[in-house]
């Protein structure tokens, strides 16, 4: 069968994909693009012209396979059928199906991450380290913008340290309406999550503040960034004010994402990070470190 009668089969068969394959490889055979290019011939194999020339589409019913680990549903140790232990009923009569459905978390928990505002630097203890007048300013804003979202919240948890207790208690001022309660929590303060990866030259704790706080801070995240318990009946909103470190590590564990990869994020003062928890266990990022509601001229990332 002649080349040109062979072009034409493999046109009616498979259509024009196949036509740029055979024609790739019969012009290789023919040691064209040895003629063409000279010494650059030998990157060209019949094979890598073959593979460029394959279409990019996938079939409908194609599944592409995890790149990483697959997604933990139990990882905040709460899901509905881990909790049973295998338990029998007491009585044959009743129905299981029932019984689980009733076990399974209906709520959905809406955790707003508030990182403080702008603060003193320079001074040497918790005390001193106060909101600086553009981060009481920003404060505000931050404020301003919860409530013009029209949300009712059911409680302001904020971390004890100087700048992150007075940027919550400014934004406490634009809830008022709502009635919201103001919690202060030591686990939420600022500290070195997990080492880096890839390390940074400018900031290097120790190893025992990273083992300390470290524990401390992902003991925060397991205390407050979890699906929402079995006997909650509506959906909630949390605000948390706490502090860059802790929010970017928050972020990582509650995605199932590389806990070292945490400093790769930058988040401005006063930004809202929100995370949405379904009952089922998923995890969804509607904002990270959102400060659009603020001037040009009032951010910072101090």
């Amino acid at each position: 069968m002649s080349y040109r009668k062979t072009l034409k089969l493999v046109c009616g068969l498979v259509g024009g994909s196949a036509v740029l394959v055979f024609a790739a490889a019969a012009t290789d055979s023919r040691g064209l693009f040895g003629d063409l290019r000279g010494g650059e011939a030998g990157r060209w194999s019949r094979l890598s012209v073959l593979r460029a020339a394959q279409p990019a589409w996938t079939p409908a019913n194609h599944t592409p396979s995890p790149t990483g680990h697959s997604w933990d549903f139990n990882w905040d140790k709460r899901d509905p059928s881990a909790l049973t232990n295998g338990k029998k009923k007491e009585s044959s009569t009743e129905d299981p199906s029932s019984e689980q459905d009733n076990g399974k978390p209906k709520a959905t928990r809406n955790i707003l991450l508030i990182r403080h505002s702008q603060y003193n630097l320079s001074g040497l203890s918790d005390k001193e380290r106060i909101l600086t007048p553009l981060g009481r300013e920003q404060a505000e804003l931050t404020g301003s913008r919860l409530a013009a979202l029209g949300i009712k919240y059911d409680v302001l948890i904020h971390s004890s340290m100087s700048r992150a207790t007075e940027t919550a208690n400014i934004i406490s001022k634009h809830l008022e309406g709502v009635g919201v309660d103001l919690v202060s929590c030591d686990l939420l303060r600022e500290g070195a999550p997990i080492e880096p990866v890839p390390p940074v030259t400018h900031w290097k704790p120790d190893a025992v503040q990273y083992h300390e706080d470290g524990a401390r801070i992902e003991a925060a995240f397991r205390r407050y960034i979890h699906r929402a318990d079995t006997k909650q009946k509506e959906d909630s909103y949390e605000i948390i004010v706490c502090h860059a470190n802790v929010i970017r590590y928050f972020v990582c564990r509650a995605l199932q994402f590389p806990p070292e990869g945490w400093l790769r994020m930058g988040l401005n003062n006063g930004s809202i990070t929100w995370l949405t928890i379904r009952p089922s266990g998923r995890v969804a990022l509607r904002t990270l470190g959102d400060s659009g509601f603020m001037p040009p001229d009032k951010l910072t990332r101090t």
